[in-house]
């Protein structure tokens, strides 16, 4: 070939080249267009998930403070009865026999109390004690009748909350590859936490093949098997890996299976709503998941929240794509962003 000799190149090869750059342009502006328009959803979706996960944090908020007064009106009602026991004893010793005949009618101490309350006998200071047990008998009566309707509530928006997430997970899935890569890049984590609930499914499989003891999310026993302490499941922490990045509550699940309590699955949001009943520090100990069932920082987490646990001296071990340390106030003020963190211990089982 002589100097300054063009290369030839077959004018064929120059336009197929050309058509495959203009389609795989066109490729991704449609995927980017799709993954915009998914994107557009998922923010919606988002945004309605936010809403329902804070009405539902306020109804969890008034049923523990409803339990709490329960638990205070059951003291001074069982105070109460004692009180009223005692004088009804101490009358009894005396030899009054109309009490004696009020007793032997009586078939429940309700109705004891009540027929007493008649009697000439006892005194102004026992029927004050009468009235005050049947007016907290009554306050309890309505505030066990509020817990049930607080309960209800919860109930629909929970129902309501995994709605959404079937929502956003469907619209994930309907997604073609080439918007998952897109998304990939984006938002690592929503592709991931929107598959965990099946990757969970999957695990716990193989944990029950294995003798594992398996609870899902609403505390049901799979399988039977071995148990731990909070030490087991500190320590736990501290041995296992990372499964990946957007499996936080995986990596929950690895750990308690790892400590020997088993495998509970579901995300964070659905852990935290079945498993974190408190958030009273003072009811805080090692060993206990602490969760938001969403949070402001991505998508991911305004759609299915996060979870770690808490591992003492005011600590609290997560996985964020590797195992993250952190002192409880900065995880609480991290993610506590739209509802108040709550804590519990993961299948309901108080470790020792």
């Amino acid at each position: 070939m002589g100097a300054g000799a063009a290369l030839a190149v077959p004018t064929s090869a120059l336009a197929v080249t050309q058509e495959d750059v203009k389609a795989t342009e066109g490729s991704l502006a449609a995927a980017q267009a799709q993954l915009d328009a998914v994107q557009a959803q998922l923010n919606a979706i988002a945004a309605d998930y936010e809403k329902l996960s804070g009405e539902q944090s306020k109804t969890a908020a008034q049923i523990e403070e409803t339990q709490g007064r329960i638990k205070e009106t059951q003291a001074r009602l069982d105070e109460k009865k004692r009180v009223l026991s005692k004088r009804i004893a101490s009358a009894y010793k005396s030899g009054s026999s109309d009490l004696l005949n009020v007793m032997m009618a009586s078939t429940s101490f309700e109705e004891l109390a009540s027929n007493i309350y008649y009697l000439d006998k006892i005194s102004e200071n026992d029927r004050q004690i009468i009235d005050s047990v049947k007016d907290i008998k009554s306050g309890l009566e309505q505030e066990k009748a509020d817990l049930e309707r607080l309960n209800e509530t919860q109930k629909r928006q929970l129902s309501e909350m995994q709605a959404k997430q079937a929502e956003a997970q469907k619209a994930i899935e309907g997604l073609s590859q080439d918007v998952k890569n897109l998304m990939a890049q984006r938002d690592a984590e929503l592709e991931a936490m929107a598959a965990e609930r099946a990757a969970q499914e999957a695990a716990a499989a193989a944990a029950a093949r294995a003798g594992y003891r398996v609870v899902d999310v609403t505390g049901e026993l799979i399988e039977s098997g071995a148990t731990g302490s909070q030490q087991a499941v500190v320590a736990a922490c501290y041995a296992t890996p990372s499964p990946g990045s957007g499996l936080c509550a995986m990596w929950v699940s690895q750990v308690f299976a790892n400590a020997g309590y088993g495998y509970a699955y579901g995300n964070a949001n659905d852990m935290c709503n079945a498993y974190c009943y408190s958030s009273d520090k003072g009811e805080l100990k090692p060993g206990m998941i602490i969760a938001v069932s969403t949070h402001a920082g991505t998508t991911a987490g305004r759609i299915y929240g996060h979870i770690g646990i808490y591992v003492g001296g005011g600590m609290v071990m997560h996985n964020v794509g590797y195992i993250e340390t952190m002192p409880l106030d900065t995880w609480i003020s991290a993610y506590g962003t739209t509802v108040t963190p709550r804590w519990g211990w993961l299948m309901g089982i108080a470790l020792d």
